[in-house]
């Protein structure tokens, strides 16, 4: 498995501020109008969405009109499979902070001490590296990973689980899961769902539909697991996500007047779903709230292959209320 990269230059305060549970609200600001032609030229639009109560929600945006897709509470589901026909990796729930350590070939009837481990869990990537996941390649083998399910938007844990992942065919994937005393064992199939780029499973109450179909859907605004290294520790972060084949060019320093296409010459795309993240904003403990930083421009080739420049214009509601980011997309 790869390491991750590193993450340098980052400063403690703005590492650990990324992602307060529930700020309070703040002294209303000055903010960009929704609707109409936005600041870049074009014909831009500016709109806002909201996460909810402790960043509860997750939404998936469709960035040309500017609409959500579909939302969900971020607990709603564990496990996330591939739903390619020759697709076999298994992502963890990042919003949830969830972890995975491979036990190795053990009986997963039997049961096992599992104190400690949880300092030596597994998360995925957060850039989607699909050579980075916590589970890793898993076909051929007997080993048994013990599962953190995480925490929920108030921070208490969702208890663990073993599982055994056994079968992967172009139409599903079968895995044992059990109690973490060996009772309870109950063998699963997930169904394969091809109109979705990732079958989603929740422990105790199966299939459940989260991402919108292929195809309609770029980014998804949500919480996520970082791997922070000065110090080393997993963090929950609040950002944006893009769907695979998303490409994402940053451009540092820029009004969004002057960003063009040409600017990718420059600031090359990347695939990687974090390639937006999180720190698009930092909090100053001066305001005491989230400042966001106009001059850091996205370019965006959509799922359907369209372009569009992107920055984030707010993080709060009209009611103060931090989890509310305010985007401003022109296309290109």
């Amino acid at each position: 498995m790869k390491k991750y990269a590193p993450v340098i230059g980052m400063l403690l305060a703005a590492t650990f501020s990324s992602c307060l549970k529930d700020e309070l609200p703040v002294p209303r600001q000055e903010r960009v109008v929704g609707g109409g032609e936005g600041e870049g030229g074009g014909d831009g639009i500016s709109f806002r969405v909201c996460m909810g109560t402790g960043y509860q929600d997750q939404l998936w945006l469709d960035i040309a009109t500017g609409t959500v897709q579909n939302s969900n509470p971020f607990v709603a589901w564990d496990l996330a499979f591939e739903s390619d026909p020759d697709g076999w990796r298994i992502r963890l729930n990042g919003a949830k902070k969830m972890l995975a350590f491979n036990m190795g070939a053990v009986d997963i009837s039997q049961p096992h001490d599992t104190t400690g481990l949880g300092q030596y869990g597994m998360i995925d990537a957060p850039s989607g590296d699909p050579d980075s996941t916590a589970i890793g390649d898993w076909r051929g083998t007997q080993d048994v990973y013990m599962i953190d399910l995480g925490l929920n938007h108030l921070g208490q844990s969702q208890g663990r689980r073993k599982m055994r992942f056994t079968e992967v065919t172009a139409g599903h994937f079968t895995f044992e899961v059990a109690r973490l005393d060996g009772s309870q064992l109950t063998t699963v199939t997930v169904p394969k769902d091809p109109t979705r780029l990732s079958t989603c499973y929740k422990v105790d109450a199966g299939v459940v539909p989260i991402e919108p179909a292929r195809g309609e859907w770029d980014l998804v605004v949500t919480k996520y697991t970082h791997q922070f290294y000065d110090p080393y520790m997993p963090y929950l972060v609040t950002g944006v996500l893009s769907a695979n084949g998303v490409r994402v060019a940053v451009v540092p320093g820029a009004e969004l007047q002057d960003v063009t296409l040409a600017d990718t010459l420059a600031h090359p795309f990347s695939t990687a779903r974090d390639a937006i993240g999180y720190d698009w904003k930092y909090y100053s403990f001066e305001s005491s709230s989230y400042i966001v930083d106009r001059t850091r421009v996205y370019i965006v080739q959509d799922a359907s292959g369209d372009f569009f420049k992107l920055r984030f214009v707010d993080f709060y509601s009209e009611q103060g209320r931090a989890g509310c980011p305010m985007f401003e997309v022109v296309p290109l």
